[in-house]
This record gives structure tokens, sequence and C-alpha cells, in this order.
């Protein structure tokens, strides 16, 4: 019994690759047309769908919404009971459908072209009507359902799936569309502190900050260490410019040489130009220079090189950029 279990869903997935992969020769001159119509919309696209299609075009709207496409999805048959005045002529419809000539969508077409609105229809059928009376029909069909039965939608909904997919993503990269242009719709939660938040917003500031002239004994490095708990202290010259930086690192180094730590001045045991980060940089970035250089903090500065402040793995933590 367990080997049938394994069976049926290898051969669904086998199933399902060979939809997604006859895809790829399908991107053509329709695909093309499609994405031209959506970039000219100057309004938003409104996707619309019965039944499993219905579910898929749900993600597919969400995905163009996230991704600097306005969209939203109308279930065509509340769309024939008022939801229709959701949608202008300066929309573009994505009408779903496997078959292409399901009823409650098709009652809508001739309202959309009423309206003056474009249709962008994705079906399995390019010779159905709503393939027929669209300005660009993105073809879905498979050669089987992963479903023995041939009945539930599976292959089908994630060629759907997948086609809406591709394009979102062909027109992120037309609108040069960025990593803070995504953030920006997903401020909440772990992604939108990691494209969002800047160096600057949890940075220690003024009398935070851990800092040492040059000719300060390292004695008195060590009690600012202490004092200000970021694991290192900056060091600055007598203009207030960044000159170098000393961690525990440099403080056990220091130690294998026995050094005087009442008589050595801070700049002869120092790290100079050492690892910095500007303020305005994303705290994800700051944690990327951490990582990689096997630091635990760095000192922050503005574009003139100014010391404005310090920041920690611990802050990063604190924050959730972590």
């Amino acid at each position: 019994m367990t080997q049938s279990f394994t069976d049926s869903a290898r051969r669904a997935i086998a199933i399902e690759r060979d939809a997604v992969a006859a895809l790829e020769e399908r991107i053509n001159g329709d695909f093309s047309r499609a994405c031209e119509v959506i970039m000219q919309c100057k309004g938003r696209v409104v996707v619309t769908g019965m039944g499993k299609s219905g579910h898929i075009g749900n993600k597919i709207a969400a995905t163009l919404a996230s991704t600097g496409t306005p969209a939203f999805f109308v279930h065509p048959g509340e769309a024939s009971h008022g939801d229709l005045g959701m949608i202008t002529s300066q929309d573009v419809v994505l009408a779903i459908s496997n078959s292409g000539n399901t009823a409650e969508v098709l009652t809508l077409v001739p309202l959309f072209k009423r309206m003056g609105a474009p249709i962008v229809s994705m079906t399995g059928n390019p010779e159905s009507t709503l393939a027929r009376e669209a300005v660009a029909n993105l073809d879905i069909s498979v050669a089987q359902e992963a479903c023995p039965l041939g009945l539930a939608p599976t292959s089908s909904t994630t060629a759907t799936l997948v086609m809406g997919d591709a394009l979102a993503v062909a027109l992120l990269e037309a609108r040069g569309f960025s990593a803070e242009d995504f953030a920006f719709s997903h401020p909440g939660g772990s992604l939108g502190r990691r494209l969002l938040l800047r160096v600057s917003d949890i940075m220690h500031t003024g009398d935070r900050i851990p800092r040492v002239t040059e000719d300060t004994l390292l004695s008195g490095a060590l009690l600012e260490i202490s004092r200000k708990g970021l694991g290192m202290t900056t060091v600055v010259d007598a203009s207030g410019q960044l000159s170098g930086v000393f961690t525990d690192g440099d403080l056990r180094r220091t130690l294998d040489r026995s050094i005087d730590i009442h008589g050595t001045p801070i700049q002869a045991v120092m790290t100079r130009n050492g690892k910095t980060i500007h303020h305005d940089q994303l705290a994800a970035e700051a944690l990327k220079v951490m990582e990689e250089t096997k630091i635990s903090a760095l000192p922050v500065i503005d574009r003139d090189g100014q010391l404005v402040g310090a920041i920690n793995m611990h802050d990063l933590l604190r924050a959730g950029v972590i």
C-alpha cells in the first residue's frame, strides 16, 4: 500500500512537470501582446474565473498586485450581480477558463467589450469562444490531468498558475520593479523589515556610541567598551573623523603581545580602515557585511565620513532583520 501511495505521487508530479515544461514553447507573440496591453493599461488588471480557475486567479491577482501591476479578483457570479461596477474602461480583464467556454465568464464578455476594457484570456482551447474574443490568448492546455479520472483540475491549474507567474515576472522586469518597491507592498513581517529598515533606524547615536580619541590609553578604551556594551569602540581624530576601531578580537590579539594597557595609546593597537556602514544603507546590508567578515559590530558613518552611530548584531536581532 505504501508503494502505491508513492507511485501515485510520483506519477502526478511527473505529469504536472511535463505540463509546465510544455508552456515554454507557448511564450510567443500572444504572450508579448498580453504584456503590452497590460503595460499600456491606465487602470488595473481585473482577474476573473470560476471554480478552481477562480482560486488560481485570486493568486495571480495577488502576485500581480505585489509586483507592480495593480490588480484585483472579481468572481464572475458576483460581477453579474453588481460587482461589474468595479470595472472601468481603463482596466484590462484577465479571464481564465480551461475550456474557454465557461458560461459565467462568457456572460460577461459582451459587457467588457461594451465598456471598452480589453480582454486577455488564459484558456486550454485556443479555438474557444473566450480565446477568440480576447486580444491575446495565453495557451494553458495540458496533455492530461494528474487526476487519474481526468476530472479534477490538477495539471491544468498548475499550468495556469505558472503562466500567471510568468506574466507577473515579465511585467515586473519591464517596469524595472525593485526590491524596495516590493517592500512597500509588503511592509509587515520580516520581509518588510529586511527590505525597508535602514541602519539609521536602529543604530546607537549620541552618547550611546562607543567612542574614544586616538590618544586615549588602552585601559580607557576598555572601560568605554564595557560601558557601551557593543563589543567594540570607535576611535576618532581631533576633527571627529573615524580613524579606527578596537574590538574584542583586537583585545585578544593585544593581550597575546603582552602590551601594557595603562601605557599604550589606543591608536597604537587599533584597526585602521576597518569595515563601516553608511547610515542610509539597509539594515540587511549591515547584516551581510557582518556575516561575510565574521564581525559583530560596525561603526556607522555619513556620506562625509563622519561618525554618526554604531550598530551590532544584537540590534539587528532585536529589529527582526535576522
